[in-house]
C-alpha cells in the first residue's frame, strides 16, 4: 500500500499484511512524523443500471421496486407480458424480472423469447414465483427456461438483491480501496515505537501520485409508477384469473417436461387429475360465487395454457 506523510509528502510503502482496521504507526523517515496508517475498509462495488419489473400485482411491484431504488437501480414497471416484451425491447434493461403468471404471456415464455432474441439475450431474467402454496414446494424447479434465477414472491424482501449480486458477480471484496489519510501523532519516545523491517517499510525514490478510483456515474433514480387501481368488481375478476393463472403456472414450473408430454399426447387431463382437482379447490374456496357466476376462470386457464403450448410446441 502506497500512503504519502502529509508534512513532508514523501512516498512511502507500507506491506499490506501489516495493517489493520485500528492501524499501525510508524515514522517517516525523512521529516520523523508519527504516522497512522489503517487498513481500508471493504467497499462493495455499487449495483446501477435499469431494471424492468414485470407482475400483474401492484403491491408486488411497489415491494419489488422499493427495494431496487434504494439500491440504486431505475425501475420500470409493466403488467403484463406483452408490454413488457415492448419495453424490454425499447428500453433495452440490464436486469429482468417477470412473474410467471404474467396476463396475455406467461413469464416463462417471455423469458424464452427475450433470450432468443440477439438484442435482448444478454438480459439477466429473475423469475418470480407466485407459489399459491409456500409450504408445499421445498424442491428447484424442473426448469426456468432460460433464466438466470428465480425468486418466491415470499422472499423478496430477505433474498432479492442477494440474488441480483450473485447474478452480476459480486462479492465482498475491496477493490482499488482508497487509503485513508494518515494521520500525524506528536512524537513519541524512540524507545516506545514498533520495529518495522525493511521490506515493510521503504522510501520510494520516485514520486508517484496516489490515484483514486473515479466515482462511477450512477443512473438518475426514477421512483417507480404506481399503477392505477381497478375498480372492486374488475379487480374481484381480474384476482380470480391471476390465481388461476397462478395455479397452472405453478404445476408447469416443476413439472415442465410431464406436462408438456402430455400436451403432445393429449393426456394432460389425465396425468394431472391430482393437481386439477387441488388447484380446483383451492380456486373455489378463495373465488366469490359471484365471480364464478361471471365464468370459469380457471378452467379458462387451463385450456389457454394448453393452446398455447401447442403453438409452442408446433403440435
Amino acid at each position: 500500500m502506497i500512503v504519502g506523510c502529509p508534512k513532508c509528502k514523501m512516498k512511502l510503502k507500507v506491506a499490506d499484511e501489516k495493517l489493520t482496521p485500528e492501524g499501525i504507526r510508524f515514522k517517516c523517515p525523512k521529516c520523523g512524523a508519527v504516522l497512522l496508517v489503517k487498513k481500508p475498509a471493504v467497499r462493495i462495488k455499487p449495483l446501477e443500471g435499469k431494471v424492468i419489473v414485470a407482475h400483474e400485482n401492484p403491491e408486488i411491484i411497489e415491494k419489488v421496486s422499493s427495494v431496487l431504488v434504494k439500491n440504486g437501480f431505475t425501475v420500470i414497471t409493466s403488467q403484463d407480458g406483452i408490454d413488457t416484451m415492448i419495453k424490454s425491447v425499447k428500453e433495452l434493461p440490464s436486469l429482468a424480472l417477470l412473474d410467471v403468471a404474467l396476463p396475455k404471456i406467461y413469464g416463462f415464455e417471455l423469458c424464452k423469447r427475450l433470450k432468443e432474441r440477439p438484442e435482448t439475450k444478454d438480459i439477466k431474467i429473475i423469475l418470480i414465483c407466485s407459489i399459491y402454496d409456500k409450504t408445499r414446494y421445498r424442491r428447484e424447479p424442473n426448469c426456468l427456461h432460460g433464466a438466470d434465477a428465480y425468486i418466491e414472491e415470499h422472499h423478496i424482501d430477505d433474498q432479492l438483491m442477494e440474488k441480483i449480486q450473485a447474478l452480476h458477480g459480486i462479492r465482498e471484496m475491496p477493490k482499488e480501496p482508497v487509503p485513508e489519510k494518515p494521520q500525524i501523532e506528536r512524537p513519541r519516545p524512540i524507545s516506545e515505537m514498533p520495529k518495522i523491517k525493511a521490506p515493510q517499510l521503504e522510501a520510494i525514490s520516485q514520486p508517484q501520485a496516489v490515484r483514486a478510483p473515479l466515482e462511477e456515474l450512477k443512473p438518475p433514480v426514477m421512483p417507480a409508477v404506481k399503477p392505477e387501481r381497478k375498480a372492486p368488481a374488475d379487480e374481484a375478476v381480474e384476482k380470480a384469473k391471476r390465481l388461476a393463472r397462478t395455479i397452472i403456472a405453478d404445476i408447469y414450473l416443476y413439472s415442465s417436461t410431464k406436462m408438456e408430454k402430455s400436451i403432445k399426447n393429449n393426456t394432460f387431463y389425465t396425468e394431472f387429475a391430482s393437481e386439477i382437482k387441488e388447484g380446483t379447490k383451492l380456486y373455489n374456496g378463495r373465488v366469490s360465487q359471484e365471480v364464478k357466476n361471471q365464468g370459469d376462470f380457471f378452467r379458462e386457464a387451463i385450456e389457454n395454457f394448453i393452446e398455447n403450448k401447442k403453438k409452442t410446441l408446433k403440435i
